[in-house]
C-alpha cells in the first residue's frame, strides 16, 4: 500500500509501536513516520507508507520542517527528570498560590525565537546515541542548546495547580522544556502534564483516522480510499502529468523535458491523474533531472 496516512495517536504508545501496529493491519513492511510523538502525547502523527517513505526528505527540507501545533496542560509544584508526567519527580514538592495573571505574564517571556535545552530524556542525538538512552543508563548526556521559534503560547485558563495552553512550535522544538522553564520561572517547579497534537504542518486532527478506524478499514478493503489523494501531498510543489515516453526516460534516470514553465525548482511528476512518478528539480527552463522514481505501481 503506498500512500499518506494521518493517524490520531493514541496515549501510552510510542511512535515505534504505532508503526507496528499499522504494518500488522495493512500488511505493509515499509512505513515511516514524519516526527516521533512521546508515548503520553496524542494527536496527529503522519505516517509515509510503502514506496512514498522515499518522499519523507522532502517533509524535512534543508530551510526548515514543518511547525507542529499542540494543545495541553502544565502542572505546577514540582518538576520531573523527563519534564512531563512519566518523569520522576525532582526535588520537593511544593502548593504553589498562582494567579491567572502571573501564568500568562510567565508564558509570555516564552514566545519568539530562543535558544532551548532540550529534555536530558529525549530522542536528541549526542555523540550519534539518544540522549535518553544515555540518561537511563546513569549518565549525563552533554546537550547543546537549539535555536527555537514558539510562535505562539497562549494559557487559556488556571484550575488550582494546572494550567490548559495552547502553542506552536518549530520543528525540533519541545513543548515539555517550556513547560519545564516556566516553572524555573515562576519558583515553583513545573511538568508538562499532557499534550495533544493538534497540526503538524499541513496535517490536522481534521484529516485523522483513530488506530481502530485503520484496523477496521485496511480489514475491509477500504484504507486506500480513506488516504489523502497524491495530488494533494507536498503542496508547495507543483504536479504535472507526463506522458508514456517521458515517464519511461525518468524512471531509468534520465533528463526530461516536462510541461511546468513557471519557476518552481521542483515538480511531482504523475502518469495521470494518480500515480506519482516521481520528484523532479529544475535544470533550466523546462528541463528536469529525476531526483526520486517510484517504483512502478503493481
Amino acid at each position: 500500500m503506498n500512500g499518506l496516512l494521518i493517524l490520531d495517536k493514541p496515549a501510552g504508545m510510542t511512535s515505534h509501536d504505532v508503526v507496528a501496529n499499522v504494518r500488522r493491519a495493512t500488511g505493509e513492511p515499509s512505513i515511516g513516520h514524519l516526527g516521533t510523538l512521546d508515548p503520553m502525547a496524542t494527536g496527529v502523527l503522519p505516517l509515509l507508507l510503502g514506496k512514498y517513505t522515499r518522499l519523507a526528505q522532502f517533509y524535512n527540507p534543508p530551510w526548515g520542517a514543518h511547525e507542529k501545533a499542540y494543545t495541553g496542560t502544565i502542572r505546577f509544584g514540582f518538576a520531573t527528570d523527563t519534564y512531563d508526567a512519566e518523569g520522576e519527580q525532582v526535588g520537593e514538592a511544593v502548593r504553589p498560590e498562582l494567579t491567572l495573571e502571573q501564568v500568562c505574564a510567565a508564558a509570555a517571556r516564552f514566545r519568539g525565537e530562543m535558544e532551548q535545552m532540550p529534555p536530558p530524556v529525549s530522542a536528541k542525538k549526542v555523540g550519534g546515541k539518544p540522549a535518553y538512552k544515555i540518561a537511563r543508563a546513569g549518565g549525563t548526556p552533554e546537550l547543546k542548546r537549539a535555536r527555537v521559534t514558539v510562535a505562539e503560547f497562549v494559557i487559556e485558563g488556571l484550575e488550582g495547580d494546572v494550567a490548559a495552553f495552547r502553542m506552536r512550535v518549530s520543528a525540533g522544538g519541545y513543548v515539555r522544556a517550556v513547560a519545564h522553564e516556566v516553572g524555573q520561572a515562576l519558583g515553583c517547579g513545573a511538568h508538562l502534564a499532557s499534550l495533544r497534537r493538534t497540526a503538524s504542518g499541513p496535517f490536522t486532527l481534521e484529516d485523522a483516522l483513530t488506530l481502530e478506524e485503520v484496523e477496521s478499514l485496511a480489514a475491509s478493503g477500504e484504507l486506500e480510499g480513506r488516504l489523502p489523494h497524491p495530488r494533494t501531498l507536498l503542496p508547495e510543489i507543483p504536479a504535472v502529468t507526463a506522458d508514456e515516453q517521458t515517464v519511461g526516460r525518468m524512471r531509468n534516470g534520465m533528463q526530461v523535458n516536462l510541461p511546468e514553465f513557471g519557476a518552481a525548482p521542483m515538480v511531482k511528476v504523475f502518469a495521470g491523474q494518480w500515480e506519482l512518478v516521481g520528484i523532479a528539480r529544475r535544470v533550466a527552463g523546462t528541463l528536469f533531472q529525476p531526483m526520486v522514481v517510484l517504483a512502478n505501481s503493481e
